[in-house]
């Protein structure tokens, strides 16, 4: 007798849209934005990010303060269940530290989400020009 499994592939536990860094040229710090979606029915824990091209990357948040632009960083990013979240110019954004390359327009920046499961979701952010919004 033969028997037949239809294994069901799960759905990406999170999806990365539009990627993509601006080009900033003779600078060894970059801003890489992003769309997450999280199409599950669970909340997903972004706890770090790693890249090849850079020493140190965190994901930061820009505030305005009396007039004032500051940066901090985020900690742990939650996307919660069934919702998505912008890393956009002004909010929420990677700050790449220590980029040991440049990059042309047009390549792409690898990059690693660390979700609090273990797991890590593999980026190309790719590069926009230093006017690119």
């Amino acid at each position: 007798m033969l028997v037949a499994y239809c294994v069901m592939a799960q759905p990406p536990a999170l999806i990365v849209q539009d990627a993509w860094v601006r080009e900033v040229p003779g600078s060894d710090v970059a801003a890489v934005y992003l769309i997450l979606r999280n199409p599950t029915t669970q909340p997903i824990s972004i706890v770090g990010v790693e890249s090849s091209v850079a020493s140190h990357a965190m994901i930061h948040e820009t505030q305005t303060q009396s007039g004032q632009s500051r940066m901090r960083p985020h900690e742990q990013l939650v996307v919660p269940a069934g919702q998505t979240v912008k890393l956009e110019p002004g909010g929420l954004h990677v700050m790449l530290h220590g980029v040991t390359q440049s990059t042309p327009v047009g390549q792409s920046v690898p990059l690693a989400l660390l979700l609090a499961d273990g797991q890590k979701v593999q980026v190309a952010a790719v590069v926009r020009p230093l006017n690119a919004q």
